[in-house]
């Protein structure tokens, strides 16, 4: 998957993340953005522009609309108002001006910037063969913020280590959105890569599929974010194509990937389960029981070979770990 060609590649994996972003933002609301208090800055998510209509922000404990001068309010009345120029220029500097350039990320819904961040976009669906085929009067524009935060899993890995075999059990992680899945993965992986040995676990062959390019950051095919030094990234792939060819040409110890769901993808995992590699993936659920529902997931749950089942939340924050379940028992595991 193609990155905006203009934009340049993350200077160092210390930068702040809220700076990798403000680059594909106009002026002015860059100055808003920026003048905000270090402590709301650190807990942004999310910057919402659309068309017409407030400045949104999402915050960790709450979302907020930005005001003329700068500051948080909750009235939608008080709030700066996205122009279509603000959302022109937005989308000039997210794709360097060659948005017809990004057809395939533009069918997707959503552009992915150097560093892991995603641009989710919405607008007007044109379509060709009953399936969209690209999006035209952008109206709405969504910058999700990634982050890394070094020791998120250090709680949670005893929970997901094999230690008679020195690996990691088949996990899936889930959550509804915006609890910190990616994050937490991606921590998980950088572990894995580095070894543990407090844990007695060397460090691991892992392979990542990085369809999104939000799990390592890719620019050019290089991570710019620190996903350890015994990983190997597919950017840009298709999942289940990408699990195939990490299986099948880069002998990894652990595959690893982010929102899985579809018939394919699960009929990958079951290649990867049979050649003795250990999983690590996410999926989108608030329950086991509405993750059973799903038509595709309900192969998976047939196989019986997820050993954790990770349930996060936000009760503590962003990254909570709710439950952990016995895949084979299916009891709790408790929470520390």
């Amino acid at each position: 998957m193609a990155t905006a060609p203009l934009l340049r590649p993350v200077k160092s994996p210390k930068s702040h993340p809220v700076e990798e972003v403000l680059p594909v933002l106009p002026v002015q609301l860059r100055n808003l953005i920026a003048g905000l208090p270090p402590e709301v800055l650190e807990g942004l998510e999310e910057i919402r522009l659309r068309q017409e209509r407030p400045l949104a922000l999402g915050l960790v404990h709450k979302d907020a609309f930005l005001s003329p001068e700068g500051s948080l309010v909750s009235s939608p009345e008080q709030a700066y108002r996205v122009s279509a120029g603000d959302l022109e220029r937005t989308l000039q500097l997210v794709t360097g001006s060659s948005l017809y350039a990004l057809e395939e990320e533009l069918r997707n819904g959503y552009i992915t910037l150097p560093g892991g961040h995603r641009v989710g976009l919405a607008g007007r669906a044109v379509m060709e063969g009953g399936r969209v085929k690209t999006l035209k009067y952008i109206s709405s524009l969504n910058i999700r913020i990634s982050r890394e935060v070094p020791g998120l899993a250090t709680p949670l890995l005893p929970h997901l280590i094999d230690r008679r075999l020195k690996s990691i059990y088949h996990t899936l992680i889930f959550s509804p959105p915006r609890c910190g899945k990616t994050t937490l993965l991606r921590d998980i992986i950088r572990q894995l890569s580095n070894g543990a040995p407090e844990l007695d676990l060397p460090g691991l062959t892992v392979g990542v599929v990085d369809e999104r390019s939000e799990l390592a950051g890719c620019y050019r095919g290089v991570p710019q974010r620190d996903v350890g030094v015994r990983t190997d990234v597919l950017d840009g792939c298709p999942k289940a194509e990408g699990m195939i060819m990490l299986l099948r040409s880069m002998a990894p110890q652990v595959i690893a990937t982010d929102e899985i769901g579809r018939d394919e993808d699960i009929a990958a995992l079951e290649e990867v389960f049979h050649a003795g590699v250990r999983v690590l993936v996410t999926v989108h659920g608030a329950s086991l029981a509405e993750l059973a529902a799903r038509p595709a997931l309900q192969h998976l749950f047939k196989l019986k070979v997820i050993q954790r089942f990770v349930l996060l939340g936000r009760s503590r924050g962003v990254g909570t770990v709710e439950d952990i379940l016995d895949g084979q028992t299916m009891r709790s595991l408790g929470v520390r």
